[in-house]
């Protein structure tokens, strides 16, 4: 038997930890025993009863852990074996003692990284590699608007759009945010609900706007969005955090030839997931190696106090992600 996080649907007050067996890896899959694990809003969602897990998911939370390989399942590649340190994106499971994944999904840990480091690593960093280069189609020469500048996927995409030698202007709701975007690389930060975003965002581009957008907001964001991005920008959405309802007219986004596309993770096939997790490897994990690229950690708690941190997630006050400590290194 091992720990894991229970909850029914409802409120933080509705989690729990309790013993559920260990699974066993089928084919393909491996077990993991998770050192660290980590708070994502689609654990908050499903919680809530808002965001079902695919079909075959775990129903436990947690969409991503770094451990140890416990137990290879048939068929998986022999450059694995027990004890490699590994992270995992996971599409449910993680908040537990043992998780099981497939092979594909995993990525050693490098050497100066801790699990901690680690488990901050799979959910937002290859969410935010997705929006920009297989979505987005990043390039040097984009300005790119990153709403939520200072949540995980934000601080993410902030390092990646400067390492690709492109513009950021994120955006964040208080000054602590805001001064760690810049202290990223943020060309420039925008305090949403203190200053105007589309007219700081034409300011900082001489008018121009930008060409790609980030957007994990929403209705609250949209006429922002339209006003900011100029002519035939792509607009990526992956969020609804500020409405999901919007009364536009669409010849304002014909007008600018607007790309918008709107994209998952979690639920992607098992052929896409890989190819962006080997992208990823080659294209990010050596500035990780090389300390270019830092997972940024607001607080760690143990796995025991996960509805204390799945109410600082809720608060919007985190910078940066929630760790869940379920074994000491």
């Amino acid at each position: 038997m091992m720990n894991a996080a229970q909850y029914t649907p409802g409120g933080v007050e509705n989690l729990y930890v309790s013993q559920v067996p260990i699974p066993e890896p089928g084919e393909m899959e491996v077990r993991v025993q998770v050192y660290a694990t980590a708070i994502n809003r689609a654990d908050t969602l499903q919680r809530m009863g808002h965001y079902d897990p695919p079909e075959g998911a775990s129903t436990i939370l947690g969409l991503e852990a770094a451990g140890v390989i416990d137990k290879l399942g048939p068929g998986c590649p022999t450059n694995l074996s027990k004890g490699l340190r590994v992270m995992a994106l996971l599409t449910g499971g993680g908040n537990a003692e043992y998780v099981i994944c497939r092979h594909e999904f995993l990525i050693p840990i490098p050497e100066n990284l801790d699990f901690i480091k680690a488990a901050a690593i799979p959910e937002v960093w290859l969410t935010a590699f997705q929006l920009l280069y297989l979505i987005g189609k990043l390039n040097k020469d984009d300005v790119v608007l990153i709403h939520a500048g200072g949540s995980g996927v934000g601080t993410a995409a902030i390092q990646l759009v400067k390492g690709a030698g492109a513009v950021a202007i994120a955006t964040a709701g208080n000054d602590k945010k805001i001064e760690y975007a810049t202290f990223l690389g943020a060309d420039a930060a925008i305090n949403y609900k203190t200053e105007k975003i589309a007219e700081k965002v034409l300011h900082h581009t001489n008018n121009k706007g930008v060409t790609l957008i980030l957007d994990c907001v929403g209705s609250s964001m949209f006429e922002d969005n339209l006003k900011s991005i100029r002519l035939d920008g792509r607009w990526v959405v992956y969020g609804f955090l500020g409405g999901s309802q919007v009364d536009t007219d669409l010849r304002k986004l014909l007008a600018k030839r607007i790309t918008m596309t709107f994209t998952t993770l979690r639920s992607r096939s098992v052929n896409y997931k890989e190819n962006l997790i080997q992208e990823f490897m080659q294209k990010a994990i050596p500035l990780f190696q090389n300390g270019t690229f830092k997972p940024v950690i607001e607080q760690v708690f143990p796995l025991s106090d996960i509805a204390k941190a799945h109410s600082m997630i809720e608060s919007n006050q985190n910078l940066g992600k929630i760790i869940l400590e379920v074994k000491k290194e």
